[in-house]
């Protein structure tokens, strides 16, 4: 196996790693029923071995973070809501407040780190500079941890404190960063007012922010190649960037389905909707967890030879939703609409005119069928509580972008 990948798994075929997830699949969702008492509410009745395929999970209901937020705010006799599988080893916080716990305690990279750092070229016997937070957030913690992982040792210089660091980095003189984009701009400029060069420094995995192609290529003109990868605290590792830099593809230890804005029901490969992901992390099972962030599948494999399913990358938040005339309407309420009706086609509720005029009208792709429009009325003012005009376009008709509520009014 190539230095170039981490493992034998990043390569296998497709329908080997789908086979092997599919079969991990009923053994997950039993032990979230049977060790995670929040679980064992969502998916009473849910025979986990008939959850065997992407179809039969996608029957099981969704899991959003608000939903983790809310348990855990509700239900503070049952730590973190009732959602983690016994006692873990560290728990961390997210503004709102949200507890994270580490998912698994017995593991040497509990979120799964290590594949998308040797992506970015970080390697045994490097060192590399952390420039991500230590404190309550678990982001720092998660490099940490897969740093070791791979047999690399860290520098923890968390966030702040930029003269500091940057004398840090002109001492230690690390091979790679892991941290924020905004911090290693911060350093690099830093240390070119001050006449330094860093030539030691070449590589570096950045995530928690935008790091858009002009500011990999302004890293890049300065020595550092820089990759992205897509983690959050509850599921560690989603997806990384390889030298392909087309996409992101998906962690070996997780499933994605993309679903449409305000529904649990996935779209074809290529439509943009909302990433959920379950996770096979024994000590923090999330199934079908709703991340709120939109993407989508890129069709084929990387040009770098991993083989697993690859992201567009972060297009935007699913959680959309507009006030109308006093009322909020929410992307959730489109996709029951269409669910009443018994449509699927891609849909977009237009909220235009001026003040104290607000105008709704709901736009779908649907072939033309007698009553429909009147049927999708009905639905829209049953469900919103608010009238609107309906319209059906050919298929096609309206961009691919996962927007589901449009405001058109003038700010």
């Amino acid at each position: 196996m190539s230095s170039e990948f981490f493992d034998a798994l990043e390569t296998r075929d497709p329908a080997a790693r789908e086979a092997a997830l599919m079969a991990a699949l009923p053994e997950q969702i039993a032990h979230a029923q049977s060790s995670s008492p929040a679980y064992t509410e969502l998916l009473v009745g849910v025979d986990a071995n008939a959850i065997t395929s992407r179809a039969a999970l996608a029957t099981l209901p969704l899991t959003r973070k608000s939903s983790l937020a809310a348990a855990q705010a509700a239900r503070r006799a049952l730590r973190l809501g009732g959602f983690a599988a016994g006692m873990p080893r560290r728990i961390f916080q997210s503004p709102g407040p949200l507890y994270e716990p580490e998912p698994d305690a017995d593991g040497a990279d509990p979120w799964r780190v290590a594949r998308a750092l040797h992506a970015a070229g970080i390697r045994a016997g490097q060192l590399a500079h952390v420039g991500f937070s230590y404190h309550l957030t678990p982001a720092g913690a998660m490099m940490e941890a897969g740093l070791r992982a791979i047999g690399a040792a860290s520098f923890p210089g968390g966030i702040g404190n930029t003269e500091l660091q940057l004398q840090a980095l002109l001492d230690l003189q690390p091979e790679a960063y892991a941290g924020t984009p905004s911090l290693l701009r911060i350093l690099l400029e830093k240390a070119a007012e001050g006449g330094h060069v860093l030539p030691y420094l070449q590589c570096a995995l950045v995530s928690g922010e935008a790091c858009p192609p002009a500011l990999v290529a302004w890293f890049s003109a300065r020595g550092v190649d820089a990759y992205q990868c897509y983690a959050t605290a509850d599921l560690g590792l989603i997806a990384y960037q390889t030298t392909a830099r087309e996409g992101l593809v998906v962690d070996e230890g997780v499933i994605v389905e993309i679903v449409r804005p305000g529904s649990a029901e996935p779209v074809p490969d290529g439509e943009v909707g909302e990433v959920i992901v379950t996770t096979l992390s024994a000590g923090y099972p999330l199934i079908r967890f709703a991340t709120g962030d939109l993407s989508a599948v890129l069709a084929g494999a990387s040009p770098c030879g991993r083989t697993n399913q690859r992201l567009r990358g972060w297009l935007g938040r699913a959680d959309q939703s507009a006030k109308v005339r006093g009322m909020f309407v929410h992307a959730g309420q489109v996709a029951e609409v269409l669910a009443r009706c018994g449509q699927r086609g891609r849909a977009r509720l237009i909220v235009d005119g001026e003040l104290a005029n607000d105008r709704m009208c709901l736009q779908l792709e649907a072939a033309p069928a007698e009553g429909l429009v009147e049927q999708l009325q009905t639905a829209l003012r049953d469900i919103t509580k608010l009238r609107g005009e309906v319209e059906l376009l050919a298929a096609g008709s309206l961009p691919n972008d996962g927007r589901v509520i449009e405001d058109r009014r003038p700010v």
